[in-house]
């Protein structure tokens, strides 16, 4: 009589022999998305991983902001990760584009909304958006947060959670436009801080900065005594994301 349900009898799958072959074999599918992003971004070292809406276009003055910043991180070396889509992606490769270091799209398959842009010296194109998100993470000296939607602070949460659990090296994470972000930040410290549901130090990750040069110099400055590739340690760490 107090057998559980689970106890009482097998596992019942309703979907068909064809539908679970077809699912087993989408994990070549899956390690096809990782083998081609690790053989071809391998090179691209340094590099900042760049953010922001597929919704401003060219005319808005965070389309311009946005190539801006990344012409000034192309320019100082920096190889600049967009997802390759329109709006503020294409901003990113467009500065990147311009300068001296690579421009990298890392296009996801949508319904709507995404259409590869233009400006990439390496293209490559994802149906997974966990697989894209290593790449992003996986290479990145630094995170440039422009503002964005759901996608944005998607990306956004994602580096936060890797470094204050570990899971990844330390990196500047850097949001632009503060007027855009304050008041997420205010609702982090007033409810999650509040609340302990985060340290206060977590705050302490990230950064508000305006300007291309102020960007530059918060990232130059984080490595300077230490060099942007990886420890050990941390190399170790970016294995197993």
């Amino acid at each position: 009589m107090n057998e559980k349900p689970w106890q009482r009898q097998a596992c019942i799958n309703p979907k068909t022999d064809s539908a679970l072959s077809r699912e087993s074999w989408k994990i070549f599918q899956i390690m096809a998305e990782f083998v081609e992003g690790f053989e071809r971004l391998a090179c691209i070292k340094p590099s900042v991983s760049v953010f922001g809406s597929a919704r401003l276009n060219n005319e808005h003055p965070f389309y311009t902001l946005t190539v801006d910043i990344s012409r000034a991180l192309s320019d100082a070396g920096f190889s600049v990760v967009s997802g390759g889509g329109p709006g503020l992606m294409e901003a990113a490769n467009l500065g990147a584009y311009e300068g001296r270091a690579n421009s990298i799209g890392l296009n996801i398959q949508l319904p709507h909304e995404q259409v590869n842009n233009p400006y990439q010296d390496i293209s490559l194109s994802f149906q997974h958006f966990f697989a894209r998100k290593v790449m992003f993470v996986k290479y990145a000296s630094a995170y440039v947060v422009m503002p964005g939607g759901f996608g944005t602070l998607d990306e956004f949460a994602e580096i936060l959670t890797l470094v204050q659990t570990g899971k990844s090296r330390k990196i500047p994470i850097i949001l632009v436009h503060k007027p855009f972000w304050q008041g997420l930040l205010d609702w982090l410290k007033a409810s999650m801080v509040s609340h302990k549901t985060i340290k206060p130090e977590d705050l302490d990750l990230i950064q508000i900065l305006e300007t291309p040069q102020e960007i530059l110099d918060a990232i130059f400055t984080h490595y300077e005594h230490r060099g942007f590739e990886p420890s050990a340690e941390e190399a170790e760490k970016l294995l197993h994301l």
